[in-house]
């Protein structure tokens, strides 16, 4: 199961991105969601996921107060809002599906798709 993530682009630090993440073929609802990220040098990093319900949520330390996951069944999509961006928040952006019942954790989640690039200038 590959999930497509979109939205990124160009900003300054303190502005805001919407990223989305959108299932095709398939119904997003019936999985979990997580969000990853990963810059240039460094391994990926999990920044948080949403249950299956959209009920539920986690978020890592280094983007919590700052990043909200959201989801709307509805239209096969998975949102990762993200406000206050810092230079430190540059990487791509991918995003991936688990059934695990852990799905707060990171190693749960694979077969990442394409991802999406974020680039906050200082």
């Amino acid at each position: 199961v590959q999930l497509q993530a979109s939205g990124g682009g160009l900003v300054r630090a303190g502005e805001s991105l919407r990223l989305s993440c959108v299932a095709s073929g398939y119904f997003i609802g019936n999985y979990h969601v997580g969000w990853f990220r990963q810059a240039p040098g460094r391994e990926r990093e999990f920044v948080g996921a949403v249950s299956r319900s959209g009920v539920s949520t986690y978020s890592s330390d280094s983007v919590k107060g700052r990043f909200t996951i959201s989801r709307h069944n509805a239209k096969n999509t998975v949102y990762l809002q993200m406000n206050s961006l810092k230079p430190e928040d540059t990487a791509i952006y991918y995003c991936a599906a688990t059934v695990r019942t852990d799905w707060n954790r990171g190693m749960v989640y694979g077969s990442w798709g394409q991802g999406t690039q974020v680039t906050v200038s200082s």
